[in-house]
């Protein structure tokens, strides 16, 4: 859901951005994952991992040897992951240890639970971003201690724009 709006507008600029999309396949139901493509018009991925359910490390872990792959084919000059799921931090960590630019979307949210493994995905991807790409201005004062402003982009929110794209298909009744 966070995608859609991001590829669609990269789409529009073919002669400066060559955008390929890679589903790791972390969310694999079709409840959690093709109706999204589906509904949301997103093509079928350039690259499927399809590395299902596991425990967070073999998750991450198996997420990262087939990301890392990918990189390697593909050489991108920056890699753009949303959220904070385990996919996020992999594909981030795979990035920044190949030497390739990083950028989050949906930067800066904290809860300040430190339980959840949203919240450590959160930190440890803002940690290692090039890019800090925020929500809501607020948000960037969780990023504010050692981040250099220009790190920092409000970019507005994602998911705002995907239900924003969706509400003319839905009949609102008052």
């Amino acid at each position: 859901m966070k995608v859609a709006p991001v590829y669609k507008e990269f789409k529009k600029h073919p002669e400066k951005i060559d955008v390929r999309l890679c589903h790791t396949g972390q969310h694999y139901d079709v409840k959690m994952s093709d109706v999204f493509f589906r509904q949301l018009g997103i093509p079928e991925p350039d690259y499927y991992l399809g590395v299902g359910s596991a425990s967070h490390a073999i998750q991450t872990a198996n997420i990262m040897i087939g990301f890392e792959k990918v990189c390697l084919e593909m050489e991108p000059d920056v890699v753009l992951v949303a959220g904070d799921v385990n996919s996020t931090i992999a594909c981030g960590l795979v990035a920044v240890k190949l030497g390739i630019k990083l950028g989050h979307i949906e930067a800066g949210l904290r809860s300040y639970d430190r339980t959840m493994p949203e919240e450590i995905n959160r930190l440890l991807t803002d940690a290692i971003s090039d890019y800090l790409f925020v929500t809501e201005k607020v948000d960037s004062k969780a990023l504010k201690r050692g981040v250099p402003d220009e790190k920092v982009i409000f970019t507005g929110n994602c998911m705002i724009d995907t239900l924003a794209s969706l509400l003319p298909t839905f009949p609102l009744h008052l």
